[in-house]
């Protein structure tokens, strides 16, 4: 390996390295406790090292924001890949957008603004790559009904705000339901979103 590519690779770790100990800072004691002087210290690194990479603690949120979009892209396109009907399409990308929010518990709440607010950016490709699957999916159920922009755009809006809605009252509010009563109210909202495009 050329000393550049070294010098590259030694530059996509150190990244890594950065975000990682963002990561795991917010694990450790919340968004409100991020700052480019603790990242510098867990990783042991000067604080104008972290700033040669990043410009300012937006910067690191963005590319959290970024991550967590890339891995929500894939987790929807894996379950939209493993089934054939767009019924059961959605249903996997729901359920995927579900597991998501609480196995990625932090990047959720950076993603979407839940108990803080969200990194804005103008556009995510990832963002917009994963929505416009779950659309391609509510357009292909609603096959013989020649739907418009904005009908397509409201059946979306109302499958995302209630998911998202009820993933927040659990993230927020430490619901005392167990994960089976979850699980079951979520089924409930997907079969009812479901019923409301059929009709």
């Amino acid at each position: 390996m050329g000393s550049k590519e070294r010098i590259q690779r030694q530059k996509e770790e150190t990244k890594s390295n950065i975000l990682e100990a963002a990561l795991e800072i917010v694990k450790e004691d919340g968004w409100q406790a991020l700052s480019m002087r603790k990242i510098a210290d867990k990783i042991e690194y000067t604080a104008p090292i972290i700033y040669e990479y990043f410009d300012n603690k937006e910067g690191i949120l963005l590319e959290l924001t970024r991550q967590g979009n890339r891995l929500l892209l894939k987790d929807f396109a894996a379950a939209k890949e493993s089934f054939d009907t767009p019924e059961k399409q959605l249903r996997a990308m729901w359920t995927a957008y579900w597991d998501f929010a609480f196995a990625h518990k932090e990047l959720y709440q950076l993603m979407f603004g839940v108990d803080m607010n969200c990194c804005v950016a103008k556009q995510i490709p990832e963002a917009e790559a994963a929505r416009q699957l779950v659309i391609d999916a509510i357009v292909a159920l609603m096959d013989n009904k020649s739907p418009d922009k904005e009908l397509i755009c409201r059946k979306y809006y109302t499958f995302w705000s209630v998911i998202h809605g009820l993933i927040s009252i659990n993230l927020v509010r430490k619901c005392t339901n167990d994960e089976k009563t979850n699980r079951q109210i979520l089924e409930d909202a997907i079969n009812g979103i479901i019923k409301y495009i059929n009709d």
